[in-house]
Order: C-alpha cells, then sequence, then structure tokens
C-alpha cells in the first residue's frame, strides 16, 4: 500500500477512518459484545489459576522436606510447631447438697499409730456387763487414773441378763463422772446399751467355769460383744479398748503403753493376787485362753468335728498348748512381745479397722475356737497381728475357783 505524498496527516487518517455510525454498529453487534465478555472471564480465570499456583508453591511444606521417620527431634519440631493441639477445660462448679438426711464420712483420716495421744485419736472403751454391780466402783475408780486424755476416750457398756442392781450402780457412777467430777476427768461420751440373751442368770461360779459350760457360755458372751461392738463403734474412732469390769489394778498408762506397740491386737497377761493364811501373795496366774498353738493341739483339732468348742486347761481336751500366763513375769522388761493364736479377753487393744474390716468374735465354732479366741483366729487368718506381752500384768479379781475347776491348770 502507497502512502500519500507528503506523509500520513490528520486530514488524510480521519478521510480513511469508517463513519461513526458504522464503529456504534460494530459495538452494538452480540458477536462482538460476546467475544469481549469471554476474552474477560478467560483473563480472570487465569489470574485466579496463577495466584493459587504461587500461593501452593510457597506454603505446600513446614519445615523440613523429609519424612517424619527421618526427621531429628529439631526438625520435627519445627515441623509441628504449627499444629499445637487446642485444649478445653471442663470447669465444673461444687455439687452442694443440702438435706440434714445424708451425711458424709471419710475414714481415710482415720489413723491407729504408735503416737495416738498426740495425733488425738479416739478411744472406745468397750465393757460387757453382767452381775457387775460388786465390781463397778473399783472399775470406776481405775477409770478414773487413766492418763489417757479423757476427752478422746468413749465410754460403752452392754448390761444384760443381769439380776442385781449393775444397771442402777452403773448409771449412779456415770452420773458421777460425766456430772459432778472436775473437767479433766470427764470422757467425751458414754453409751449404755441394753440387750437380754436368755443366759441362765442362776448358775454358780463352780458351773460356770465348768468344762460343760463353756462351749454355751462362750458363744452367749461372744453375741454380747459383738452387740456391743456394732452399737458404739463411731467413724472417728481409731482404737477399741476391752476391759472387763472384775480389774483389780492396772498401771495408769496403759492406753499408752499399749498402742506403743502399734499392733493390730495385743493383750498383757492377767494374774491374780491370792493371800495365803500366812499373808503371802502366791501371784496366780488367771488367764488360760491366751496361748500359742502346738503340734499336739493341730492334731487334736484335726480330729474333732467343726462344730466342737475347745476349752482351755480342762482334762476333756489336752491341746499341749503354751500359755501366756506361764511366761514371764512382772518384774521384767514390760515390752518384750510374743506372738499368739488365742487371746483372752480381760483387757484386749484393737485397732478400729480391724473391727471394721469385719472381723469380730465368732458366736460358733471357728476353726474349734469361740470368741475371743475364735476372734484371734480370724484375725491371723485375715493376715493380722496378734501379740501378748508376758512381762505386763494387769490384776484381776481372784475367782475363788476350787481346784477341781482349775483342772491341770495351776493358780501359781
Amino acid at each position: 500500500m502507497l502512502l500519500p505524498k507528503g506523509g500520513v496527516n490528520w486530514k488524510s487518517a480521519k478521510a480513511r477512518l469508517p463513519p461513526w455510525r458504522a464503529i456504534i454498529v460494530l459495538l452494538t453487534r452480540t458477536r462482538f459484545l460476546v467475544s469481549i465478555a469471554l476474552t474477560g472471564l478467560l483473563i480472570l480465570m487465569w489470574r485466579g489459576v496463577s495466584r493459587s499456583a504461587s500461593e501452593m508453591q510457597s506454603f505446600y511444606c513446614y519445615g523440613s522436606s523429609k519424612s517424619p521417620m527421618e526427621m531429628s527431634i529439631n526438625e520435627m519440631v519445627e515441623w509441628s510447631a504449627h499444629a499445637q493441639t487446642p485444649v478445653l477445660f471442663n470447669r465444673h462448679e461444687p455439687y452442694e447438697v443440702n438435706s440434714t438426711s445424708i451425711v458424709d464420712l471419710n475414714l481415710n483420716p482415720i489413723k491407729s499409730t504408735s503416737k495416738a495421744a498426740l495425733n488425738h485419736e479416739r478411744v472406745l472403751i468397750l465393757t460387757p456387763l453382767r452381775d457387775a454391780a460388786p465390781y463397778l466402783a473399783k472399775y470406776f475408780d481405775l477409770l478414773y487414773k487413766l492418763s489417757y486424755p479423757h476427752d478422746l476416750i468413749d465410754l460403752a457398756f452392754l448390761v444384760g441378763d443381769c439380776k442385781d442392781d449393775t444397771l442402777a450402780n452403773l448409771a449412779s457412777e456415770l452420773d458421777r463422772i460425766q456430772n459432778h467430777a472436775e473437767e479433766k476427768v470427764r470422757f467425751r461420751s458414754a453409751t449404755v446399751i441394753q440387750k437380754d440373751f436368755g443366759a441362765d442368770v442362776e448358775m454358780t461360779v463352780e458351773e460356770r467355769h465348768s468344762f460343760a459350760a463353756q462351749g454355751p457360755r462362750r458363744k452367749a458372751i461372744a453375741r454380747a460383744r459383738n452387740y456391743l461392738l456394732y452399737s458404739a463403734l463411731k467413724a472417728d474412732h481409731s482404737w477399741v479398748y476391752w476391759r472387763d469390769v472384775d480389774i483389780t489394778d492396772c498401771p495408769e498408762r496403759i492406753l499408752e503403753d499399749f498402742m506403743a506397740h502399734d499392733k493390730d491386737i495385743l493383750v498383757p497377761n492377767i494374774w491374780f493376787h491370792r493371800y495365803n493364811q500366812d499373808g503371802h501373795d502366791i501371784e496366780g496366774r488367771f488367764d488360760y485362753n491366751s496361748w500359742i498353738e502346738s503340734d499336739k493341739g493341730r492334731r487334736l483339732r484335726a480330729s474333732l468335728p467343726t462344730d466342737t468348742v475347745l476349752a482351755e486347761g480342762y482334762k476333756e481336751y489336752d491341746t499341749g498348748r503354751t500359755y501366756l500366763v506361764s511366761m514371764g513375769d512382772w518384774r521384767n522388761n514390760k515390752d518384750d512381745e510374743v506372738e499368739l493364736d488365742g487371746i483372752g479377753g480381760v483387757n484386749i487393744l484393737v485397732k478400729a479397722d480391724v473391727h471394721r474390716s469385719g472381723i469380730n468374735f465368732p458366736a460358733y465354732a471357728f476353726e474349734n475356737q469361740a470368741e475371743t479366741e475364735g476372734f484371734a483366729r480370724m484375725a491371723k487368718r485375715a493376715g493380722y497381728q496378734v501379740v501378748g506381752l508376758p512381762n505386763y500384768v494387769v490384776w484381776h479379781i481372784d475367782t475363788d475357783e476350787k481346784p477341781g475347776n482349775l483342772g491341770d491348770r495351776k493358780a501359781f
């Protein structure tokens, strides 16, 4: 195409432009508008794809590009730094119970330790009573003198099958000590439980200690002990101290002395004073229910029916056992210990959790023993320690038993 002479100028260019009407017609044609729209859409799509590809290129990996199995500890930390696990805390408000009929008892803080007084551990003293009126004044005289803090001691008594004024005398003594004595003498509380078991109240001393009476008698005493225990034991008691009413003398620190041994079950030696015509004290041995089992006794038990209750010191059954009363002397070291298989009930200190665990006084033949001896058998079967103190003597009344009632036992 040849350019006009003199070059390109506005007039010549204008002369070559199509009329403006033609331009307007071209711009308003549908084909042109669709072409413009498609072109714009393609441009927008291209820009979006390009931006996504750029972002993927920038953030496809955090930290090392290695496999997690090949990363070092530091690389692993760097890799996971951006992805901390979210934690949601579900905080609960305390649940408050306002019903007075619901009681919370926490036994976890209740302990039985060798330093009971320092730890303010509470003691429950239990005494079963039957025709005990003549002994109560002396019983309380000794009780007053106990050095263990009286505000940590609860008293409980079971009165049953009596034909004398045991209940009245007991009420009088308790009123005197709890309401009219000095504050330091008063005990934390006192409970009297009445329960008759239908025992024969007409038995003489000889009849009561005869061999034929031992099985039924020991079973009846066991029931009385269990009723007393389960009626009086409270959640805050650390120790249970079984104490017979007919004790004539014992150390004032007996509770502290016993607790210092820190044993599950502990008994002292039980003797009595008996004076002959010239005034000499024979220092008689009383309790033959605390003993160490023998091979002869084991063979004997194996030959007996399971419901037979053995009674110690009677010619009907020779057990060959070693008795605590035949060991030791109150003049020797009071803290010497021996393991026992059977115990008597005159004085027993028991960690309260032993009773709470179900160890009670069987009112039936348990391994051919009942009451306190059965209690020792049951405790040892459960893995508890049963210990006697041969040189720690508590003095019992002289029961004035005739030689025939002693069987093969010796009073001294």
